[in-house]
């Protein structure tokens, strides 16, 4: 048979038989755990080298993959690094359900406290705030990042409060975020304080509710 003549093949009741349909030759088929192999490579050589100092060649080699496996995800770092750090904004966090102000804002903290003590966290946070100063794309990827992901379960915290009768309606929502959100992170990621006092979170959770209260 010669290349590109077709013949019309039937069914064994006459029917004509349809043609399978094929997949283009030299369709990208992005697999999933690659995907995953390279954004947790990103992390890792974020927290090892740092933002300035990765390459596609470094995290191609620690997710075991070519470079042609991460360039057909993202064309540059730069895009890479902007699209991991705004999926971090996209999970957020849980909103506490303790049934009490101070009882939410105490778990809050407990579980933040934990993500930014976290090694790689540590190292990636303070670093990307670096090049934020000098990149407007990373500083606005990192805004919302560190932003919207607090924001959101902190206004469920302030309005579930609102809902108890525990806190008056209307209150400034900006002002009770700085109020739940900047202690922490001034401790974590500005002085980068790795320890916390023995009953810190205890405290700044019964400061931070009063506060809130007297809003």
């Amino acid at each position: 048979m010669l290349v590109g003549m077709t013949t019309n093949a039937t069914n064994a009741d006459g029917s004509q038989v349809r043609p399978r349909r094929r997949a283009p030759a030299g369709a990208a088929v992005l697999r999933e755990d690659v995907t995953e192999a390279i954004r947790g490579a990103v992390f890792a050589e974020l927290a090892t080298v740092g933002y300035a100092r990765m390459s596609i060649e470094g995290i191609a080699r620690r997710a075991g993959v070519g470079k042609t496996a991460v360039y057909r995800r993202w064309r540059s770092k730069l895009h890479l690094v902007l699209d991991i750090v705004s999926a971090i904004a996209v999970q957020g966090l849980p909103a506490p359900e303790t049934g009490s102000l101070e009882g939410d804002l105490r778990m809050l903290y407990e579980v933040t406290s934990r993500a930014l003590r976290h090694p790689v966290a540590s190292q990636i946070i303070p670093d990307l705030q670096a090049e934020a100063a000098r990149n407007p794309e990373i500083a606005d990827a990192l805004q919302k990042a560190l932003k919207e992901g607090q924001e959101e379960v902190a206004l469920k915290i302030v309005a579930a409060a609102a809902g108890r009768g525990e806190i008056r309606e209307g209150l400034d929502g900006e002002l009770a975020l700085d109020l739940i959100s900047g202690p922490l992170y001034w401790r974590s990621v500005v002085i980068r304080n790795p320890g916390l006092p023995k009953g810190y979170l205890g405290s700044l959770a019964r400061a931070t509710a009063a506060a809130i209260k007297a809003l």
